[in-house]
């Protein structure tokens, strides 16, 4: 049982992955350099470390992006492009369990690509869990999955702590 969880969101430019970052955070959020708080619901918060500019747009590793120690839950948006596999291949590697919400179509696509790269079965044979959304639909509901996914993962592995929100 992996003691470290990976949530991407993947999609071309422009899919939401920003946007689902912001809707979880309920505000405008960027990478840092630390670990912050996100809040599951009213009382219950975790850990993470966002890379919010996908390591493909940036052209770099994920993990000259990630602090020493490696956080224990990290968001990452992901571009679909064919370099992405470098970047899930780092987090298999360091031990990751791995959840992707694919957002096809993004936002700003037409309609549903093919997956020409075939990450579908890339990253199923490496035990990833695996949600196609579509990004034109209201971010809610996605959003709503991945903190839901979160809360279950953290709490069997006592990460939650209970704590209320200033404001």
């Amino acid at each position: 049982m992996p003691d470290r969880l990976l949530v991407a969101i993947l999609g071309n430019r422009n899919s939401g992955k920003s946007t689902t970052w912001n809707r979880l955070f309920d505000g405008t959020v960027r990478t840092g350099k630390y670990e912050r708080s996100l809040y599951l619901n009213r009382a219950q918060a975790v850990d993470v470390f966002l890379v919010s500019g996908s390591p493909e747009e940036r052209e770099i590793e994920v993990g000259e992006i990630l602090p020493e120690p490696l956080p224990q839950i990290v968001l990452c948006s992901t571009q679909y492009r064919e370099d992405v596999t470098e970047t899930f291949d780092y987090f298999f590697r360091k031990g990751y369990e791995v959840f992707v919400q694919w957002l096809n179509p993004g936002h700003g696509d037409a309609e549903a690509y093919d997956d020409s790269l075939a990450l579908r079965d890339f990253l199923l044979k490496k035990g990833a869990t695996l949600q196609l959304r579509d990004g034109h639909l209201d971010p809610a509901p996605r959003v709503r999955e991945i903190r839901q996914f979160i809360l279950g993962w953290a709490t069997h592995r006592d990460l939650v702590r209970t704590e209320f929100p200033a404001g």
